[in-house]
Parts: C-alpha cells; sequence; structure tokens
C-alpha cells in the first residue's frame, strides 16, 4: 500500500490533480453529449421530407400564368401565348423522377394523362378551336394538375377556382 504523505504541498498538489481531473472528466462529458446530439441529429435528416418537387413548381407557375386570367375575366390570351411552354413543361414532368411519396402508377397514370391533355390543349390552340372548346379544355387541365398537386401534399392543400355564376 502506498502511504501519501500529509505535507501541506502535497495536500495542495492533490487538490490541484483532483480539480484538473474533475475539469477534464466534466470537459469529456460535454463533448461525449454534444458529439451524440449531433450524430442524432444527422440520423433523423433524411426522414424529414422536403415540400421540393421542381417539376411541379415550374408547370404550376405556367399553369397559374395561362389559367387565372381566364378564370378571372374569360382571358384566353395568356393560354393561347403559354400553350407550347406548358405543354413543353408537362413533359419533362412527367419524364422526371418522381419524389417517393408520390412514386406509385396513379400520380405517374395522372402525369401521363396531364402531359397529353396538355399537348392536345397546344394542338387546339394551334388548329384554331373556338374558345369555349379552349376554356373546357383549360378547366379540365387545371383540375387534373390539381389532383397531382393535391396527391403531393397529401390531400390537404384544397385550392378554390370556381367560378362564379
Amino acid at each position: 500500500m502506498i502511504k501519501i504523505a500529509h505535507s501541506p504541498r502535497s495536500r495542495i498538489f492533490a487538490k490541484i490533480i483532483f480539480m484538473k481531473t474533475n475539469r477534464l472528466l466534466i470537459a469529456l462529458s460535454f463533448l461525449v453529449a454534444v458529439a451524440c446530439s449531433t450524430k442524432q441529429q444527422t440520423a433523423e435528416a433524411p426522414k424529414e421530407e422536403t415540400n421540393d418537387w421542381k417539376e411541379m413548381d415550374s408547370f404550376h407557375m405556367i399553369m397559374a400564368e395561362a389559367f387565372h386570367p381566364y378564370k378571372d375575366s374569360a382571358n384566353l390570351a395568356p393560354v393561347k401565348q403559354l400553350a407550347e411552354e406548358m405543354a413543353t413543361e408537362a413533359d419533362k414532368w412527367a419524364s422526371a423522377a418522381l419524389p417517393e411519396k408520390v412514386n406509385n402508377d396513379e400520380v405517374k397514370e395522372s402525369l401521363q394523362k396531364l402531359k397529353a391533355d396538355t399537348r392536345a390543349l397546344a394542338d387546339m390552340i394551334k388548329t384554331g378551336a373556338d374558345d369555349a372548346a379552349l376554356g373546357s379544355s383549360l378547366n379540365a387541365l387545371h383540375d387534373s394538375f390539381h389532383a397531382i398537386m393535391e396527391a403531393w401534399h397529401g390531400g390537404g392543400e384544397k385550392h378554390e377556382h370556381d367560378k362564379k355564376d
């Protein structure tokens, strides 16, 4: 057994070592706690879903520019100007990889229908279809778009565009 001398100097030395050891243990405990919490946050990060679907957003911007003037005042000039661009965006959207939460047959079919119907609207405009037919097609296209958007938002995002009688 080792005997420790109890001189005043050795007591001070022992206290210093004890205090430094305690500080070191506290510092190490703190570092371990920080490291564990950072690791936990990093591990949980992939679980968070993003609300970005850039192809949907791109199509939505064009749809809004085309649809709202018609909805608000029966103005079809914007859709006549934007139909080709909208058809191109619908094609890009239908061809893009789907986010996991909407990667199912129903959404794939809806996107293919949106693509075909958008192309049909652009072709109707090229052939000089009457305004009533264009308006009807645009309304149906808008409804199809919103069905896809609601699938993306879990059915929670409703968007009312009903024309007032």
